[in-house]
């Protein structure tokens, strides 16, 4: 077994694209629309679907916000220098909502990003410790 996917119901899907893409730099792999469903899939990711997990981004037509609940954590990515990797987000419009720094009660290099339907997606450095 293994994680495919993750997905995310979102309120502007062409918004949502663009934040992954251009701002997480993701790739677009594919998108499909469904009228018979009236929604539309897009999946994003750093690697293919054959060897990577990804994100599934569903718009259901004529929703445009959705409640994220009590539920919901966050994504997590890796990236080499969450420094860097917040300037660069912010430098591309992204909204940084914790700044950088070690985790409150850890050691953990950490920041937090938020995308256009608040969803929140963690930055960790390689070199975790806890």
């Amino acid at each position: 077994m293994r994680l495919l996917h993750t997905m995310l119901r979102v309120g502007d899907l062409d918004k949502s694209i663009a934040f992954y893409t251009e701002v997480l730099g993701m790739t677009l792999l594919r998108r499909k629309d469904y009228p018979e469903g009236q929604f539309t899939l897009a999946f994003v990711g750093y690697g293919n679907e054959a060897e990577n997990s990804v994100i599934e981004l569903t718009q259901n037509w004529g929703v445009e916000q959705y409640e994220l609940g009590s539920g919901y954590g966050h994504i997590a990515l890796e990236v080499d220098d969450v420094y860097k990797a917040c300037e660069d987000i912010r430098a591309r419009g992204g909204k940084i909502t914790r700044e950088p720094g070690p985790m409150k009660h850890g050691s953990s290099l950490l920041a937090f990003v938020e995308d256009p339907d608040g969803y929140k997606i963690e930055l960790l450095s390689p070199h975790r410790g806890d």
